[in-house]
């Protein structure tokens, strides 16, 4: 079961991944297994010496709630992937985002999260063109 942030590809190059652990309270986890949770505006952040992410949206689990915390949540790195990241993100074009949230031996939630590199709008114009091409030629 995996939550996948469909337009990162499209909005980023993607250059280098991490998988990290989340700091979650246990209805967050509960929300998260029914596939209640929103990435696609997320971003992530280093504060104090440690990463966050921030804008991801859970909604609560109690039954009919439609209530959504947008919490900041620690983010479970080594120090040595911390000092890699903070090295890269000297650059101010680069930014990390989360792409994908997956559960590890069905217990432990685990998140993908990319350094990226923003695409400027011709970018984007060109890979939906290379796109629309690559289907039309699966389609013969």
């Amino acid at each position: 079961m995996n939550i996948i942030n469909r337009k990162a590809r499209f909005q980023y190059y993607l250059l280098d991944f991490y998988i990290a652990g989340i700091q979650l309270f246990g209805e967050e986890v509960k929300s998260i297994r029914n596939r209640k949770v929103n990435i696609s505006e997320s971003f992530c952040q280093i504060k104090n010496q440690e990463m966050y992410i921030i804008n991801l949206y859970i909604e609560k689990y109690k039954f009919g709630s439609n209530d959504y915390t947008k919490r900041e949540r620690k983010l479970l790195l080594k120090k040595r992937e911390l000092i890699k990241i903070s090295k890269k993100l000297i650059n101010p074009k680069i930014t990390i985002i989360p792409v994908e949230i997956f559960f590890k031996k069905k217990r432990f939630v685990k998140i993908k999260i990319y350094i990226a590199k923003g695409k400027k709008m011709y970018d984007k114009r060109k890979s939906k063109k290379n796109k629309e091409l690559i289907e039309e030629i699966n389609q013969y």
